[in-house]
């Protein structure tokens, strides 16, 4: 967990320990002084690392191999630690780590040597592979393992009309979902609305953009339409999605953002910018549509596209049905099987 003190309060109350799901999970601190913590990170977090697991071996747990997600700093530093320790590496690409990052020469170097040192690489998204092999990575050390999404909390609501009146919704209603943060292009979508009378957006997340959005709203005149929800309890997502008439994603770099799952499995048809992993996932126009260039004017025009002739929220759900998690699990447990297999040779 990075840290550095007076400048991390919120990430200085995660717990050092947690039980999740049956498992123990540790959060290690690592010091990320602020305007260095790009360069030391990845140092710093093998030495937090390092040290939990020598406490770890100590108390008489041992360990098959190394899974990182994301290039920077992690898969930098599962790399040290698996020559360190004598265990392979799996390194998960997610997205910035492999789209921004490698434009600094010092991330790039080191992400280009984590690339070459593991055992394995996997991508969410057919794009992200190919952003990887760019970077280096022989096509056949890639493995693409789409994101997914749980079926069973992510469903249409029972009542949707009760669901809509639960968020007092009264006309077309939009939802975006993600943090408030410049590469979310939320302003993007804020701005569209100005061109949609009688439309709502409701903004989930929480950033260090709200200020300039709330600034936004208010210059624009739609305070009354466009609503910073803050952040929600991953249970509570359902009852927005579910209400909500579509949903937009104007990201600028994205691997395979899990939000669009989400929402469709919900029902809710999706406009999307053409980030990495949305064609992929928005293939059929019951899922909704991916924009070719991401503007509030186009935003706009896909959701007036969209909501004049709206897919079956029924057939819609069908279509994120193929999209559950076991094709990737299974996926995911034989690419850890052949790496223990040569491993062992």
């Amino acid at each position: 967990m990075p840290w550095f003190p007076g400048r991390t309060p919120a990430r200085a109350a995660v717990p050092e320990a947690e039980e999740r799901h049956g498992l123990t999970v540790l959060h290690p601190r690592f010091l990320a002084p602020p305007g260095l913590g790009m360069y030391t990170n990845p140092f710093a977090l093998a030495r937090a690392a390092r040290a939990a697991m020598r406490r770890m071996l100590q108390s008489g747990l041992r360990f098959d191999a190394i899974d990182a997600h994301y290039l920077y700093p992690d898969g930098v530093a599962a790399v040290r630690l698996g020559r360190e320790f004598g265990l392979p590496v799996v390194i998960t690409a997610r997205g910035s780590d492999t789209s921004q990052l490698p434009r600094h020469a010092v991330p790039r170097r080191l992400i280009q040597d984590a690339i070459a040192r593991a055992d394995a690489l996997i991508a969410v998204s057919g794009g992200l592979a190919e952003g990887l092999m760019a970077l280096g990575a022989p096509r056949e050390k890639v493995t693409v393992l789409r994101n997914g999404v749980d079926l069973d909390l992510f469903r249409p609501p029972a009542d949707r009309a009760a669901a809509r009146a639960a968020l007092d919704l009264d006309g077309p209603t939009v939802v975006s979902v993600g943090l408030l943060i410049s590469r979310k292009n939320h302003h993007l979508t804020i701005e569209a609305m100005a061109a949609l009378p009688g439309h709502r957006l409701l903004i989930l997340g929480e950033g260090p953009e709200r200020e300039r959005l709330e600034a936004l709203i208010a210059r624009l005149g739609l305070g009354d339409r466009v609503r910073l929800i803050g952040p929600q309890p991953h249970a509570a997502l359902p009852l927005y999605y579910g209400a909500a008439d579509a949903m937009v994603l104007a990201s600028s770099r994205e691997g395979w953002a899990n939000v669009l799952l989400e929402a469709l499995a919900c029902g809710t048809p999706v406009v999307a910018s053409a980030a990495w992993g949305s064609r992929e996932a928005i293939a059929a126009p019951e899922a909704g549509l991916v924009l070719d260039e991401t503007s509030p004017a186009t935003i706009a025009a896909g959701l007036r596209s969209l909501l004049s002739a709206p897919p079956d929220r029924g057939t819609t759900r069908r279509y994120a049905e193929r999209f559950g998690w076991e094709e990737t699990t299974m996926g995911q447990l034989d690419l850890f099987r052949r790496v223990l297999a040569g491993a062992a040779r």
